[in-house]
């Protein structure tokens, strides 16, 4: 599989990972083996960072989206995703705040069709 797609099934920042990781085909087995004994390297970058824009925006509980919103458009490292939330700006508090309704309407929406589906089957 490509670089890329290896970084993202191991949740690390490409342009973060050694040469030999960037440049080469990682097959199946070889990934397989770097997420049951990670490296040194890859443990650094999974604990310190940088750290790619999905864990970024996890860690500081808001979107991907929300992350652009607020000027946030680069990976950041554990120290400066600390920062941000010690800091705690406004976009920060606005996008956590627009987040937890998202997910509330989205588990509303998810309950609402399972309960279709429940009387669905009901009727049937």
């Amino acid at each position: 599989m490509k670089p890329a797609t290896a970084a993202k099934k191991l949740d690390v920042y490409l342009p973060a990972t050694p040469a030999e990781f960037r440049e080469n085909s990682i097959t199946r087995a070889e990934l397989a083996a770097l997420q049951e004994d990670p490296p040194a390297w890859l443990r650094e970058l999974r604990k310190n960072g940088p750290h790619p824009k999905n864990l970024v925006a996890a860690k500081l509980g808001v979107s991907i989206s929300g992350l652009q919103r607020g000027g946030v458009g680069e990976a950041l490292t554990t120290e400066e995703i600390e920062a941000v939330v010690a800091e705690e700006p406004e976009w920060l508090v606005a996008e956590r705040a627009t987040y937890q309704e998202t997910l509330r309407d989205e588990r509303r929406v998810k309950s609402l069709h399972a309960e279709q589906r429940r009387r669905g089957a009901l009727e049937d």
